[in-house]
């Protein structure tokens, strides 16, 4: 097994994970709701009076913080190697899994797993083992 040193950065990961830990903990407290990118995304195509500044704030947060970070440090060089067809069948897919699964690796994977739900960890392993198969299907097959 080969470690790619460049892209082996365990600080950034770190960082990274535990400011997603604490994003969803701060989120939790102060609007009492977890912290599901599908979920809260979900609620803007069948929006509730009172409900929506919340989350297209959200939204525009995970939009801008990359813009704004891309002030101060230059991003990573991204090469995506599917075709858009390829990308938008995946997407579908994904939201499919989603609303079958009863939300996203954010909400189940992280909100749900730190609350202990056995819903959100079968959940999450079901979501971990079909990447797990679908990349050896597309690598290997």
């Amino acid at each position: 097994m080969n470690i790619d040193t460049m892209a082996f950065t365990p600080g950034a990961a770190l960082a990274g994970g535990a400011l997603i830990g604490l994003a969803a903990a701060v989120f939790v407290l102060f609007n009492g709701r977890i912290a599901g990118i599908s979920g809260i995304l979900g609620g803007l195509l069948k929006p509730r009076r009172g409900d929506i500044g919340w989350r297209l704030a959200f939204i525009g947060g995970l939009i801008g913080a990359p813009m704004i970070y891309s002030v101060v440090w230059r991003l990573p060089d991204i090469h995506i190697g599917a075709s858009p067809l390829t990308l938008i069948i995946a997407g579908l897919i994904v939201g499919f899994g989603t609303r079958i699964g009863s939300g996203c690796t954010s909400g189940h994977g992280v909100c749900g797993i730190s609350r202990l739900s056995p819903r959100s960890i079968v959940a999450t392993l079901t979501f971990m083992a079909m990447g797990f198969i679908t990349v050896f299907l597309v690598r290997h097959l």
